[in-house]
């Protein structure tokens, strides 16, 4: 696959990492996520939601843990006991020693960010029980105020042809490379997959979806959702195209508009 799909943001500590993800609480079963290991992809996103990733990702732990990058969720994300129990939790469900990035999700509706969740996840951080730590976001002004000035080393944050407000928003708050983006939601809930009304040019696929995502310099990090492994191959055969070219970003933000409204 080409050079632009591989990266070692800092977030992960230098790891080679295929830089479309995995999340698995969309339908994919264990010989859909161990196709996309044969492929490549060696970052996964956890959320205890996704029973086929459970096994392929407990094995690939254990043999090559270096090789691997895991990011997961603390389940109770409003108090720094529930994010330090979340943490060790996890480790002993999948059988390793650390989390390569631990996060708070959807900051503001599932967890909060306070003195006692700050601390409690730098602790973990400083203990090495977790590389990286960082959070969900949907607010991007407070996202981007997170960028700005916190030990935050990565926001997991919506970005797609949709909704590309975080270019305004966010971006520009990142202090050089920290932190580190990781971009979901890259179709739009499949919005972006379907013609809107009165429409009349060629609609985005999924692939396109996470290739607007990693042509921005911004993002360093995508991840996918798929139902099935057949989804999986055609997201990863789409992102062969490469980067966007001029006409093709042209489009994509053309129709990003369209469906946005």
């Amino acid at each position: 696959m080409d050079s632009w799909l591989h990266g070692s943001p800092s977030a992960l500590k230098g790891k080679r990492i295929f830089r479309l993800g995995l999340a698995a609480n969309y339908g994919i079963d264990e010989h859909g996520v161990r196709a996309s290991m044969e492929r490549g992809v060696n970052t996964f996103l956890w959320t205890a939601r996704g029973k086929g990733l459970k096994n392929p990702l407990r094995e690939a732990l254990a043999k090559k843990r270096d090789d691997v990058a895991l990011i997961g969720f603390a389940q109770i994300g409003w108090f720094g006991w529930g994010v330090r129990r979340g943490a060790e939790a996890l480790l002993r469900e999948l059988g390793t020693d650390y989390l390569d990035t631990y996060l708070l999700g959807w900051l503001g509706v599932g967890a909060a960010w306070s003195s006692g969740t700050e601390r409690e996840l730098v602790h973990l951080r400083e203990s090495g029980k977790v590389r990286s730590i960082g959070v969900s976001i949907h607010d991007r002004p407070r996202a981007g105020k997170l960028a700005e000035s916190s030990p935050l080393d990565l926001l997991m944050i919506r970005y797609n042809a949709a909704h590309p407000g975080a270019e305004r928003e966010i971006f520009p708050h990142k202090r050089d490379r920290t932190p580190n983006i990781l971009a979901y939601t890259g179709t739009s809930w499949r919005k972006l997959l379907k013609k809107p009304r009165g429409w009349t040019g060629e609609v985005m696929s999924a692939g396109d979806c996470y290739r607007f995502q990693l042509s921005n310099p911004n993002v360093d990090l995508a991840v996918m959702g798929p139902a099935s492994e057949a989804q999986m191959n055609e997201n990863m055969d789409g992102l062969a195209k490469g980067p966007l070219s001029a006409d093709e970003e042209k489009w994509m933000r053309e129709f990003g508009r369209a469906v946005h409204g």
